[in-house]
């Protein structure tokens, strides 16, 4: 994002804060299947904003007027957003023999339709995204069914498999719902898509992938949650995030909670749950975030069955694993645990941890060398 005088970036930050903050699942549109956790009540199911083919010219009959910081404010959403999708994906389609029950048949894309933002943003969707009435894709799996196929950003969605999808305010949960049983002991779907003003028919294999939520958490806070069925990641942790390696990470610290049932093990689904949904909500809660916010601290026996697992994961999506301890060393010194609400305070454990990391990094090193399965 361009760099803004001081006038205009508190404005900037307000309208951030005001939109609401869609999940990045790849368990509902671009999985085509829902997680068992419902979105709160009021919200939209979520999907993956982008950049579509041929917007709505600001000026030009049919787009609504939206002011610059409306659009500066999308845009950031849209950057935080897409950086999610783009770390996460690797990880999600790589390690179905890790995620256990919770892998999935995947389209492999997303779609979105202007009403996927709060009120005050459809004009702004609108006009930067090109987004209207029906669902378009805006986010393809690379490697997946979908772009095999030839689905492209920009098509919008016209039928799967003769079913019409449908259009308006509620269009992404009622296409879940259509779509979820299609998926389902299938390899393929027929899809007819718009583009360019001409309709299209694809077949579009369907792609074997962990089907978790991935959420952006709207606090400053620098940390992450996982209730067994999403990974939440905070603002404030994907701007710590120096890179997408080190986002990915996070990440996979998270999916890796997951698929070893850390939260129920601590009967705690329900209390990170809703602090999920809470963090994704338009304007959270912050009273109930004090200290902990009810979070046990994660016992260091989990957490470094975590690190490994996470591991494992990053070596198989194709991540660098080698400055994985530095950076979980370097974000335990920035955010020690006595910064409640951190990402240390809830995973105390930081030596315990690195010991875990740096056995498993051999591990690995070992299997590679020898072309092992890449399996804990």
């Amino acid at each position: 994002m361009a760099v803004l005088n001081r006038r205009v970036l508190p404005r900037l930050k307000r309208a951030v804060f005001n939109l609401r903050l869609p999940a990045l699942s790849v368990a509902l549109l671009l999985a085509a299947c829902a997680t068992t956790v419902s979105p709160p009540p009021g919200e939209q199911l979520p999907g993956l904003p982008g950049k579509p083919s041929a917007p709505a010219a600001p000026g030009m009959p049919g787009a609504p007027s939206v002011s610059s910081t409306e659009q500066e404010a999308l845009r950031a959403l849209v950057g935080m957003q897409d950086r999610l999708y783009r770390v996460a994906a690797p990880l999600l389609v790589n390690n179905t023999d890790l995620c256990r029950s919770h892998a999935r048949n995947l389209l492999g894309f997303t779609a979105k339709n202007r009403y996927s933002y709060s009120a005050d943003f459809t004009n702004a969707a609108q006009t930067l995204l090109g987004l209207g009435d029906r669902l378009q894709v805006v986010g393809v799996l690379p490697g997946g069914g979908a772009a095999r196929a030839g689905v492209r950003r920009g098509d919008e969605l016209v039928a799967v498999d003769d079913k019409p999808m449908p259009e308006g305010e509620n269009a992404e949960r009622q296409a879940a719902a259509i779509l979820a049983p299609l998926v389902t002991g299938r390899t393929k779907v027929k899809m007819t898509v718009l583009r360019n003003g001409s309709s299209q028919t694809l077949t579009v294999p369907l792609t074997y992938a962990c089907a978790y939520g991935i959420e952006l958490g709207n606090t400053d806070n620098v940390t992450a949650y996982a209730d067994g069925h999403r990974a939440l990641i905070t603002r404030g942790m994907l701007n710590y995030a120096a890179s997408d390696e080190e986002l990915a990470y996070v990440l996979a610290k998270e999916l890796a909670h997951n698929a070893l049932s850390h939260a129920s093990r601590q009967r705690m689904n329900s209390t990170i749950g809703g602090i999920i949904d809470n963090l994704v909500r338009m304007h959270p809660d912050m009273s109930t975030m004090a200290g902990l916010a009810g979070v046990r601290p994660m016992p260091e026996d989990l957490d470094a069955m975590a690190d490994k697992l996470s591991l494992y994961m990053l070596a198989r999506a194709g991540y660098n694993i080698d400055r994985v301890a530095p950076f979980w060393q370097r974000l335990a010194s920035q955010y020690p645990a006595s910064v409640l609400n951190s990402y240390t305070a809830m995973h105390p454990s930081t030596a315990k941890r690195i010991a875990a990391m740096e056995k498993a990094l051999k591990d690995i090193k070992t299997k590679q060398a020898a072309k092992r399965p890449l399996l804990p």
